[in-house]
């Protein structure tokens, strides 16, 4: 189960954030965000447990406890949207109502020009 941890200390590392999931169970993964600039904790991490008991054990022992001076929130991560969106044209060409099939945007161009239309 992948958990995400908000509100965590700046100063806090990948080490002793693992260390603390530990307790209460296995920690497949330990992921602490870094700002990709000046490579500092963003303040949350994502922590994966494969056994799910473990890790709602986890959740509610850690959820609103005092670490390092911050109440972290530990709960289970949902799962990323896609980046995809999906639409439609629809419009009057040559006097007749017409409309494509519904497009995804991974397959619309990435860049339009008015100066690509042909004007009549």
């Amino acid at each position: 189960m992948k958990l995400l941890v908000r509100n965590l200390a700046r100063t806090i590392t990948e080490k002793e954030l693992r260390a603390l999931f530990i307790q209460y169970g296995r920690v497949q993964s330990c992921d602490l965000v870094l700002d990709k600039t000046t490579d500092k904790s963003k303040g949350f991490a994502f922590v994966e447990m494969p056994k799910a008991g473990e890790a709602k054990v986890a959740i509610k022992t850690l959820n609103n406890k005092d670490i390092a001076g911050n109440k972290i929130r530990v709960k289970k991560a949902e799962n990323k949207p896609a980046n995809k969106i999906e639409f439609e044209v629809k419009g009057e060409f040559d006097g007749v109502e017409q409309s494509s099939a519904p497009v995804s945007s991974d397959e619309a161009p990435k860049k339009f020009s008015w100066k690509d239309r042909k004007l009549s």
